[in-house]
């Protein structure tokens, strides 16, 4: 008896533990919940809350007259929290109300599907409450503008359910034009999967000032780990600061035409062209194109800034360094013998093979002999050669250029007291090899000459720009006063005339303006194959025009191997020129210069305009057309005593047409119809085009007509 009391006893103590601690239980819940509920919600939310970062609106990249060159392009992704109170209240009936109007909008601003098929997705996410579909990706501002003024999205602002996550794509209007210097500025996944900036150029150069300051914004962890933005939790980002180049997109289209013609024609490996102000150092041009495998030509690496060994382009350093220590002068003789030296166990060769022996050192020059040069060095700074470095120091050689793009190469000068310093070390680098220097760096030189001695620091910047006002301004920068004397200096431009005017660069020659320049050709090895493939280097640098220079500008082309036509005068002469011409037409400084061709007036007998335009005019003064061409809309007309002879013709698209004779009005119908960009100077009819008739010609492609009047 006493054990089953124990046992009852002990039943109901633990019966009442258990109430008592179910009562507290109770209590304890619903003091948190009444008390403390605000607290742990709280708590709960900061657990599933972070910021996240909101990448600033990027900087743009200007040309000098304010053309955009880079810029940033917003995009925006679209989202459906359906699941949230606002859209959810009272069973939904502000949005089922709305539902019709919303699919019919979103299928005609959107597209991609029946205003139907809306309405079933947007059914369908409101049912589910989902709190993060995604119903579109990469719509761009307009779209995006259009779908906030629709009427439930606009007057329902924080009960709508749409989440728009904002974007860029940074974008170059231009496209190849200088596009390796303006640069890249993308991002990717690697292999690891993490994302990986990528930036060249200006872009990588100014990054900072273009990224601008990162702002944040809150989101909040919902339902299948996916994260929404709490709406006014955001701390704004600071957009980047735009930058003003001084490229000039006129300049910089006609240097990269010109290279591309001449890569293509003569499937070269590569080349690179860069036009230069001569009086302030700013760089107008820079086009950098390469072979791709597929036979096509891209801006793939900074050719311009990347150091090879120069060839004869640095003759004129050699010649400076010669006259400016005054042992020389442009008269004094020296023995070419043939365009064969033995020296130091090795044979110098001048690149073409001739009878000449005793010549001047200017013509030496002219010829590019590298005898001449080789003999030069030896006679005169082979027991004392540092004397000679010293004016290539003098030069800013044995430094980069300075300008403002990361990732220039340093260049190469031997040093006398270094172990791979031999007996001829120095007679090669007299005529452009043992020693590496970029283009950049011998167009500086170059630009010296054409600007009196002074030698510049070239850039691409013209200022830094924050809400159209004016953050920082670069202005020229003065490396060195003069690199050499007056007397020396006169010499050196009357040598590069003479290049043009009698020696390898006088197929550039011309009656309408005057050139300087210098011709080079150098082989260049190909890796561990050495100079087997006979790959050459084609150059040309100088400056135009000769008496009153405004540009310099080098060329620089890499042959493919065993190339027919490699020489300098031959491949990049011909783009130098051809550049020149074209910023005669166009450039007020220099049309002023430029001695316009003599054509008999053909305006008495001749005409070239729209065919109905001439059939009015027979009409009107009772002459009949015969029409021998191919009954066409254009025509070319003469006229006698009797009748009016035309020959018509139509415009095959794709294909440059034949203006000289046009009007200018006739001319602009014509080009425009083709889609590409006009720039017409003079007065008159048309007496020159920038792209000959019968080549192919793509959309949006800038053509120059040169107008002038005529002269029996």
């Amino acid at each position: 008896m006493e054990t089953k009391k124990d046992i009852l006893w002990r039943s109901y103590l633990i019966y009442l533990l258990m109430l008592v601690l179910g009562i507290c239980i109770f209590v304890k819940a619903l003091f948190i919940q009444r008390v403390e509920g605000g607290y742990w919600k709280s708590l709960s939310d900061s657990l599933h809350l972070e910021y996240r970062e909101m990448d600033a609106e990027r900087g743009t990249i200007f040309s000098e007259d304010g053309r955009m060159l880079s810029s940033s392009i917003p995009f925006f992704d679209i989202y459906l929290d359906f699941g949230s109170e606002g859209v959810q209240e009272k069973n939904g009936i502000r949005f089922k109300k709305a539902l019709d109007s919303l699919s019919i909008q979103l299928s005609s601003i959107l597209g991609g599907g029946t205003p139907g098929a809306y309405k079933h997705e947007l059914m369908g996410v409101f049912n589910r409450e989902d709190r993060y579909h995604l119903l579109r990706k990469n719509i761009d501002f307009k779209q995006y503008q259009l779908l906030r003024n629709i009427g439930f999205i606009k007057y329902n602002r924080n009960k709508n359910g749409f989440i728009f996550i904002e974007k860029e794509k940074r974008l170059a209007p231009f496209g190849l034009l200088a596009n390796r210097t303006i640069g890249l500025s993308r991002e990717y996944v690697d292999s690891m999967g993490n994302m990986v900036s990528k930036n060249v150029g200006l872009e990588k150069t100014y990054d900072s000032l273009l990224k601008g300051v990162t702002g944040k914004r809150l989101v909040r962890r919902i339902a299948g780990g996916a994260f929404v933005p709490v709406e006014g939790s955001e701390i704004e980002p600071e957009n980047g600061k735009d930058i003003i180049t001084t490229i000039d997109i006129n300049i910089q289209d006609v240097a990269e035409q010109a290279l591309l013609k001449m890569l293509e024609a003569n499937e070269c490996l590569n080349g690179t062209c860069i036009v230069m102000e001569v009086k302030t150092g700013k760089i107008k041009a820079i086009a950098n194109l390469g072979r791709q495998t597929d036979g096509s030509y891209k801006e793939d690496f900074n050719y311009a800034i990347t150091r090879s060994e120069p060839g004869s382009t640095f003759k004129l350093m050699t010649m400076l360094a010669a006259l400016e220590d005054q042992y020389i002068n442009l008269n004094t003789p020296v023995n070419l013998e043939g365009g064969k030296w033995d020296f130091g166990g090795r044979t110098v060769w001048d690149s073409e093979r001739h009878n000449h022996t005793n010549v001047t050192y200017k013509q030496a020059f002219e010829l590019s002999s590298n005898v001449g040069m080789a003999k030069l060095a030896v006679t005169h700074y082979y027991k004392q050669p540092k004397k000679f470095i010293a004016h290539l120091e003098r030069l800013n050689l044995n430094r980069s250029s300075g300008i403002n793009l990361l990732g220039e190469s340093t260049s190469v000068i031997p040093n006398p007291s270094g172990r791979n310093w031999s007996d001829v070390t120095l007679p090669w680098m007299s005529f452009g090899y043992n020693i590496s220097i970029s283009p950049l760096q011998t167009l500086m030189v170059y630009n010296a000459v054409a600007n009196n001695g002074k030698l510049l620091k070239p850039y691409l910047v013209n200022a830094i720009m924050k809400d159209g006002k004016m953050v920082s301004e670069f202005k020229t920068t003065v490396l060195r006063d003069s690199i050499c004397s007056k007397s020396t200096l006169l010499q050196l431009q009357s040598c590069l005339e003479g290049v043009v005017l009698s020696g390898t660069g006088k197929s550039l020659l011309n009656r309408f303006y005057t050139l300087a320049g210098k011709t080079g050709t150098a082989q260049v090895a190909n890796g561990n194959k050495g100079y087997t493939d006979h790959i050459y280097q084609s150059s040309f640098a100088g400056y135009f025009p000769a008496q009153n220079p405004k540009y310099s500008c080098i060329v620089v082309i890499k042959n493919k191997p065993f190339a027919a036509r490699y020489y300098g005068a031959q491949i990049a002469g011909p783009v130098f020129s051809e550049i020149a011409n074209k910023l005669f037409t166009v450039d007020a400084d220099l049309y002023a210069s430029y001695q316009h061709p003599k054509y008999a007036d053909s305006s008495k007998y001749e005409w070239n305009g729209a065919t109905n335009d001439f059939k009015t005019i027979a009409k009107g003064i009772g002459k009949p057309i015969l029409d021998a061409g191919k009954k066409g809309e254009w025509s070319k007309v003469m006229t006698n005593e009797k009748n009016l002879a035309a020959s018509s013709w139509s415009t095959q698209h794709g294909s440059m047409p034949d203006l000289k004779g046009f009007g200018l009005r006739d001319a602009l119908e014509l080009l425009e119809r083709q889609q590409l960009q006009v720039i017409a100077t003079g007065k008159g009819k048309v007496i020159s085009q920038s792209i000959p008739a019968g080549m192919a010609v793509q959309k949006g492609q800038t053509v120059y007509l040169n107008l002038g009047s005529t002269i029996e």
